[in-house]
């Protein structure tokens, strides 16, 4: 790939497609541009994007899916020729197209998708620091060596059966919460550590996160992928997210093996522990159903 000219175009891969192009769709359209370096007409079209994407200075960010590099991404598309260039808007696909496009059409098609140029941002005087997320794998280090130091104090066998559960540790923390006393057994958060447990139950032998939102990319009618996709959010602490996939189930098809769509919903809302969220989707869960 030739060097990105912005900082609106990058290079996906699948170990960071969900994150980097499906989420992030949902704050601003993403173009999939599917290319190789052999390729003639994709030397001639992604000089032409990257161009537009500078010029839209964010109305659209451009990913660049080099097909050898990542030809398990590739297959998930069912790429069949290249350069193909794919729109994703809302964590969806929306449109796309096959070859390389002059660049007049080029622009037809983002105003026909209502994709416009942003104007420049000024940069705010004193920005204020984000506070960097907590990698929940670092989480449990420093929470096993808390229990080491101190290990009957059961409340930090109950905080390090959290963070396993947040990295798919799922039996190690069910063994810890088995082990805690009555008072702590039955405490608020380790109830629902014991129903997110049942979720996990489910990710047994399912595909990693990466190739469950690929595959529901490529086929967005896919409700096995997103029952998982969901069931892995939700276990790792991505409540919202989580809910967003079991309503687009039920969306999508209500009877789906035995209304699993609703029931889903109906034991995450036993899970999650934030009360305005929850009712946030009760209230689209009803829109849906009545």
């Amino acid at each position: 790939m030739t060097d990105s000219p912005t900082a609106h175009v990058f290079d996906a891969s699948l170990a960071g497609f969900e994150q980097d192009v499906i989420l992030a769709s949902k704050q601003g359209p993403v173009l999939v541009d599917f290319w190789a370096e052999w390729c003639g007409p994709c030397k001639s079209l992604g000089p032409v994007l990257e161009k537009l994407a500078a010029e839209f200075n964010g109305g659209f960010r451009l990913a660049k899916v080099d097909v050898d590099a990542e030809q398990q991404l590739a297959g998930y598309f069912q790429i069949k020729s290249i350069p193909t260039v794919m729109l994703v808007k809302d964590g969806q696909i929306v449109d796309g197209f096959p070859g390389a496009l002059p660049e007049g059409q080029l622009r037809e098609f983002l105003a026909h998708h209502g994709i416009e140029p942003r104007a420049a941002e000024t940069a705010p005087d004193a920005p204020e620091p984000v506070a960097a997320p907590v990698d929940p794998h670092e989480d449990v280090m420093r929470l096993r060596a808390a229990v080491q130091a101190e290990p009957d104090r059961a409340e930090l066998r109950l905080d390090l059966a959290l963070a396993l559960l947040a990295t798919g540790a799922a039996a190690e923390a069910e063994r810890l919460l088995d082990g805690l006393p009555a008072d702590l057994g039955t405490d608020e958060r380790a109830v629902r550590a014991r129903a997110r447990l049942g979720f996990a139950a489910l990710l047994r032998d399912a595909p990693p996160r990466e190739t469950l939102t690929a595959a529901i990319a490529a086929d967005p009618s896919d409700l096995r992928a997103r029952h998982l996709l969901g069931a892995s959010l939700l276990v790792a602490g991505d409540d919202s997210g989580a809910l967003e996939q079991f309503l687009e189930m039920l969306r999508r098809d209500r009877a789906w093996e035995e209304q699993t769509p609703r029931k889903a919903l109906l034991d995450a809302f036993r899970v999650v522990e934030d009360a305005d969220l929850v009712g946030l989707y009760r209230r689209k869960m009803a829109s849906l159903l009545f």
